[in-house]
């Protein structure tokens, strides 16, 4: 079956944050997101980008030989197209994950598709989008992410790992927002208050910056 995505970049890095960080990775990153967060990193993303049929989002992929595919955004979920190029990728053998805002419902995706689901804090000025249901879906396999701008986004996420009892569901990811908040500072909180979770940076700001496409 044939369909169409609207992309902004296919590219191979190094992944940057959650489970497979350091692995070389291909991503797609598709355009177009509902949400607009405060300390968004790929604005670009927001529009414009290329109309491409699958079959051709599927050659570029596979010209890498990858074990591992991200497909992020944006919001990928924001366009339904996503779901069988999803299935798809499964099917040919990739490790497969999905970045997702978790504003958008993640019930229909492939259950072969490991989740990164970023809840939004207050600091990203879009919490009220959260979908929480999306909480209820989470397995083993998938990965809750946190953005954290201040002490009171800690504080409001600590609680969320605790209320939604996240930590026993799946891994938890404390990361420091991008030159806002003093990465030492959330190492010393969550040792302080001995969380479960895993604190991370994004190591493909490290190595290239902002540089788009690494």
């Amino acid at each position: 079956m044939q369909y169409d995505l609207r992309v902004t970049e296919i590219f191979y890095s190094l992944q940057g944050e959650a489970r497979t960080v350091g692995w070389p990775t291909v991503f797609v990153r598709l355009t177009g997101c509902p949400l607009r967060c405060r300390y968004c990193d790929t604005a670009y993303a927001f529009h414009g980008g290329e109309r491409m049929a699958s079959d051709a989002i599927l050659d570029k992929v596979s010209d890498y030989s990858p074990r591992f595919v991200t497909v992020t955004g944006g919001e990928p979920l924001a366009q339904p197209a996503v779901l069988p190029l999803l299935q798809v990728l499964c099917d040919r053998g990739y490790e497969v994950s999905l970045e997702t805002s978790g504003a958008i419902s993640t019930e229909a995706v492939d259950p072969r598709v490991s989740l990164v689901l970023d809840l939004k804090t207050p600091g990203s000025g879009e919490s009220l989008r959260n979908l929480y249901t999306n909480l209820d879906r989470l397995r083993r396999v998938d990965q809750v992410k946190f953005v954290i701008t201040s002490v009171g986004d800690y504080e409001w996420a600590r609680e969320a790992v605790e209320k939604y009892d996240l930590a026993a569901r799946c891994d938890v990811l404390f990361s420091p927002v991008h030159e806002g908040l003093d990465a030492r500072a959330l190492a010393e909180w969550i040792l302080r208050d001995r969380l479960l979770v895993r604190f991370q940076i994004q190591l493909h700001k490290v190595l290239w910056g902002d540089a788009r496409g690494r």
